[in-house]
């Protein structure tokens, strides 16, 4: 069973630039398999970040296709992006959208980021937008399993630091499912 990506909004209590006590709500991304499963989580991770009281006050599944953190940035960016088909049949143009979330300082790095994503995607694509997600951190699924711990701890890191987005994904994926993807396009 895969998991989903749920946004989850955390209301609580910030100390301001000025010392004075606000009420601040924040979004959150995390991996689950169920909206049960991400208010516990979510809980879980807020724990480690937030001293006092918290509360969710909502949770719902997230429109992103995939997630992308890059080393040496700080911001997340929505990116949309629009890929092209062509009906052979009618002679038209197609487009279906779908929405990455992709790590930058700036939309320029985030667009840069994005295309770095899709250098190898077959067909072709435009970016119609991108703009800056109010998405404050992103929590991935980690079930416990004997090898899912390097992953995690990758994913991470690369979140945290930038390392080159192809290595990762080649050294995550699962080698079955490249053996699987190899024999559908024989």
């Amino acid at each position: 069973m895969s998991a989903t990506w749920y946004e989850c909004k955390i209301k609580y209590r910030k100390m301001s630039d000025t010392g004075v006590q606000k009420v601040t709500t924040e979004p959150y991304l995390v991996d689950a398999i169920s909206y049960t499963e991400a208010e516990t989580r979510i809980n879980e991770e807020m724990k480690a970040y937030i001293s006092d009281e918290f509360r969710i006050t909502n949770i719902k599944v997230a429109n992103f296709a995939e997630i992308h953190p890059f080393e040496n940035t700080d911001r997340w960016f929505k990116s949309k992006v629009a890929l092209i088909a062509y009906d052979e049949e009618s002679g038209k143009e197609r487009k279906t959208n779908m929405y990455l979330l992709v790590q930058g300082n700036d939309v320029k790095e985030a667009y840069d980021n994005t295309i770095a994503v899709m250098k190898d995607t077959m067909g072709d694509y435009t970016i119609p937008a991108i703009t800056e997600s109010p998405i404050m951190d992103v929590f991935p699924y980690f079930s416990g399993e004997e090898g899912e711990l390097d992953r995690i701890h990758k994913f991470n890191e690369v979140k945290d630091s930038g390392t080159e987005v192809e290595e990762v994904i080649n050294e995550t994926i699962e080698p079955e499912l490249v053996a699987a993807g190899a024999e559908e396009e024989e």
